[in-house]
């Protein structure tokens, strides 16, 4: 490429070392090993996350740190030895990680952070970010040649005496999981839900997760777009997914729509649930997914309107379009942090004053709390982060922090800061859903007497009415 003058001055320092692909990777990274923790410490708090999304078991007696291994040349066979699940984890988060991290010392080694080169060099990143995709998503994909071939050597080797008998090798990456991911991904992002027997929660749980990811998504396309087109605002240029961000690409409104599909996805799947069981809590749950789809809006428009107004040499946009987005922000804030609390987590802050004031537990909690030893402080330090993360759009509001938005390296914070926020989440929501359901086999246990006691359908656990502080009298809580 020929050294353009301007380039340099448009490729921040923070782009010219983690170019918006690698962005894209290290969040997508991230979410293997925050789900490899989140699968570790709930099974280490004996909450079976496999059996609440409706995931084979693999039996204890087979996990690789109990089975035992034959000596070589014994001729002896034990069963094949299995991961937990948590492991299994790790080694695909360690085996992305690893392909991600060369392929970035790569980058660095061959542009020296020179912008020509940054650009020139974008190849090297959308590689590694469709490896990536094949490795998280599509394992029949290393089932074809030379992958086949490797993995033959694995089989051959593990059906052979060895140091490691039959157990699973360090080397092998677990495949169940990644299909279990790509079909359930197939029926989520069109807002489809399994029933609950066939794995209701799981389509919910990653269904929420991918809203957390809905920034990723749409720079996922911006990349792919720069990739392939050039806009308008680049004539002349050659087309390079490392180039600056242009979030316009293909259009202003392509990305906004974008965005807003995991929010219409969870939508639709809460339209579902109420036709299945006449919920009213679930409209009240969709209507909270609706209030995203202004905040998308009117931040498309403010942003249009603002580049308009640029381009035609005024000094500012309408600030309109900007008022109805603080509106619709703030609004969306608030109802889902309500809906954290007192829904998804089963916690008493915006009940009653008698039922956030009961003496079987901590001020504003439940009554069973099975999560870092029941420290209540704990809790209400989550409360408080879910809070001012959600509301990190607040910054805006400040005189000396309105532009944090305009700097790469602001943007790659927030979404990290929203993943981070997402992750806490789930070893809540995970945690009331375990409670929710050893409360419905307790009413199962006892009969009609049982069920309306409790008041939980046995058919549908995932009420988020049904709070924590109700679930009666039980055993200690290290034996659930």
């Amino acid at each position: 490429m020929d050294g353009d003058p301007a380039v340099e001055s448009e490729l921040d320092a923070f782009s010219r070392t983690l170019p918006l692909p690698y962005r894209v990777g290290i969040i997508t990274v991230l979410a293997t090993w925050g789900w490899s923790a989140n699968l570790q410490y709930l099974h280490s708090r004996k909450i079976d996350v496999p059996s609440l999304i409706r995931y084979p078991s693999r039996p204890a007696a087979l996990t690789a740190s109990t089975s035992p291994s034959p000596s070589p040349g014994s001729g002896t066979s034990t069963p094949t030895a299995h991961l937990t699940h948590h492991h299994s984890a790790y080694r695909l988060a360690t085996a992305a990680s690893s392909l991600l991290g060369g392929s970035l010392v790569l980058f660095w080694l061959l542009t020296h952070r020179d912008p020509d080169r940054v650009i020139e060099y974008d190849w090297l990143p959308m590689t590694t970010l469709a490896l990536l995709g094949l490795l998280l998503v599509f394992p029949s994909f290393f089932a074809l040649p030379p992958f086949s071939f490797c993995l033959n050597v694995i089989r051959r080797r593990r059906q052979s005496p060895s140091p490691y008998g039959r157990r699973t090798p360090p080397w092998a990456l677990p495949h169940e999981g990644r299909r279990r991911l790509a079909a359930t991904l197939r029926r989520v992002i069109v807002g489809g839900l399994a029933e609950a027997q066939h794995g209701k929660f799981g389509d919910i749980l990653l269904a929420d997760v991918l809203t957390s990811y809905s920034k990723v998504l749409g720079d996922l396309y911006v990349v792919l777009c720069m990739f392939f087109f050039t806009s308008p605002a680049r004539a002349g240029r050659e087309p390079s997914a490392t180039d600056r961000p242009d979030r316009n690409c293909g259009g202003g409104v392509i990305v906004p729509l974008i965005m807003v599909m995991p929010f219409i996805a969870r939508f639709r799947q809460c339209l579902i649930e109420y036709r299945r069981t006449a919920g009213r809590q679930h409209l009240a749950n969709a209507a909270k997914y609706a209030t995203s789809f202004p905040v998308v809006l009117f931040s498309a428009l403010h942003r249009n309107a603002k580049v308009a107004a640029e381009a035609a040499g005024t000094s500012s946009a309408s600030t309109t379009y900007y008022r109805l987005w603080l509106v619709a922000v703030a609004t969306n804030s608030l109802y889902s942090f309500y809906w954290d609390v007192a829904k998804d987590w089963d916690l008493t802050l915006f009940d009653g004053a008698r039922a956030r004031n009961a003496p079987d537990h901590a001020w504003a909690l439940r009554k069973r709390l099975l999560l870092a030893d029941g420290q209540p402080l704990v809790y209400y330090g989550v409360m408080v982060m879910d809070l001012l993360l959600r509301c990190t759009w607040s910054l805006k509001l400040s005189p000396h922090l309105d532009h944090i938005t305009d700097f790469e390296s602001s943007l790659f914070l927030l979404q990290l800061l929203e993943v981070l926020r997402r992750w806490v989440w789930i070893f809540f929501r995970v945690e009331t859903e375990w409670i929710r359901t050893q409360a419905s086999a307790g009413a199962d246990a006892g009969g009609l007497v049982g069920s309306l006691s409790s008041g939980l359908n046995p058919t549908d656990i995932l009420l988020g009415d049904y709070q924590g502080s109700k679930y009666g009298d039980s055993e200690d809580d290290s034996d659930v």
